[in-house]
């Protein structure tokens, strides 16, 4: 039987794992005739393409099915020099929100959510974590909440959701899609206006007014920047979340031994990144030809780098299919790698450890109820469309 590789199967939402062995020992350099692309899924090939911006260029767009208007126009879909200036401002913004201050808003928001699950005995972790994933991002990048609200938590969180989806049948962005990225962008840009006119001490008034030399992201930068900070904080922090909680919730030794000391969690945290991470494959384009494991891939070829397999290769981590808390995976591709690794990973870090420290004090047992999971329709992120756990 011929081998085939279809980012956008079904089946490979379900479990690339297999696939990607298959890929790293036999073809690590595959033409994919489904995606239209190659495939490389070798830690060493990824890391070394994510570190040559040169040859493998984000600028026709980093996600594996691209959205209108986005491609080298934002700081995960540029490259140098447009990236270091856009990465320079953008980082004075991050500097300028003092990360210890988010700590408590952060704590009060676990509790007040994971709260809700005291006495029950059966719930789908995905309610749970989403309210928790909307409520920090919007306390973190400014956006209105209570009496100031443009809209409802649950509907940034569901467009955010879309943006990230795409249809497996034609293999591109529907219309609803689509449609969730413009609403998007209107919702942004009424919000940057909000904060123009009465900056506060938050990330969006900090794009805004970020300043480097007398350099200022203009209205267009400030708007793609909102609006990927927000599709990104909603489905890679929750998606982080999720694959957390299914990792705990399927290996009992090491849920047991997180709950019993919280101050292994960090070293947890690191470790799912590696084993399951949600941000699974995203794509380059090559300025040159390049010919790698006897394979010529030409100029103008997109080139999928598929983080979850590097995280899983022999070649850099021993037993790379053991879900091992002590391991500490230096290096592992769970926030992207080279000139666009995430800006974000100190909050989502932080945030998910304040998070599952609530979770564990209110539900210390749980365990999945599914054996077969639904998976979001996404080509480039993979986490459960619903986790139901039970605590007994």
């Amino acid at each position: 039987m011929t081998f085939s590789f279809d980012p956008y199967s079904p089946a490979i939402d379900a479990d690339p794992f297999p696939y990607y062995k298959i890929l790293r020992d036999e073809q690590p350099c595959f033409w994919s005739p489904e995606a239209q692309m190659w495939i490389l899924s070798r830690y060493a090939d990824i890391v070394s393409a994510g570190q040559d911006w040169q040859t493998y260029s984000s600028a026709s767009g980093n996600l594996m099915t691209e959205l209108p208007g986005r491609a080298g126009a934002t700081l995960g879909s540029s490259d140098p020099p447009k990236h270091d200036r856009l990465r320079g401002l953008i980082q004075h913004a991050f500097m300028k929100r003092n990360l210890l201050a988010l700590e408590a808003p952060i704590r009060a928001v676990a509790q007040q959510v994971f709260g809700q699950l005291r006495g029950v005995e059966r719930f789908d972790f995905k309610e749970v974590s989403s309210q928790f994933t909307v409520k920090v991002l919007m306390a973190a990048l400014g956006l209105p909440m209570g009496d100031e609200a443009i809209v409802d938590e649950q509907t940034v969180r569901d467009n955010a959701v879309l943006m990230v989806q795409s249809d497996a049948r034609t293999r591109t962005k529907g219309p609803e899609h689509i449609a969730a990225y413009n609403w998007m962008q209107d919702y942004a840009s009424r919000v940057i206006a909000m904060r123009r006119a009465a900056p506060r001490n938050d990330l969006i008034s900090n794009f805004a007014l970020a300043e480097i030399d007398g350099d200022r992201l203009d209205d267009r930068e400030v708007l793609l920047t909102t609006t990927t900070l927000i599709m990104a904080g909603v489905e890679s922090l929750g998606g982080f979340m999720m694959m957390f909680a299914y990792n705990l919730a399927s290996f009992e030794e090491a849920r047991r031994a997180v709950v019993a000391n919280p101050a292994l969690l960090p070293d947890a945290i690191e470790e799912s990144l590696r084993f399951n991470t949600s941000a699974q494959r995203f794509r380059r384009r090559l300025m040159k030809d390049v010919s790698l494991h006897g394979q010529t891939m030409r100029a103008g070829d997109f080139v999928c780098l598929a983080y979850g397999s590097g995280n899983r290769d022999e070649r850099q981590y021993p037993h790379p299919d053991v879900y091992d808390i002590t391991r500490k995976p230096r290096g592992h591709l769970g926030f992207g790698g080279g000139v666009h690794a995430c800006l974000g990973t100190a909050i989502a870090r932080l945030a998910v450890k304040i998070a599952f420290e609530e979770f564990h004090q209110v539900v210390p047992e749980y365990r999945r109820l599914q054996d077969q999971l639904a998976w979001m329709p996404s080509s480039t992120f993979r986490s459960p469309l619903v986790l139901d756990l039970s605590t007994r």
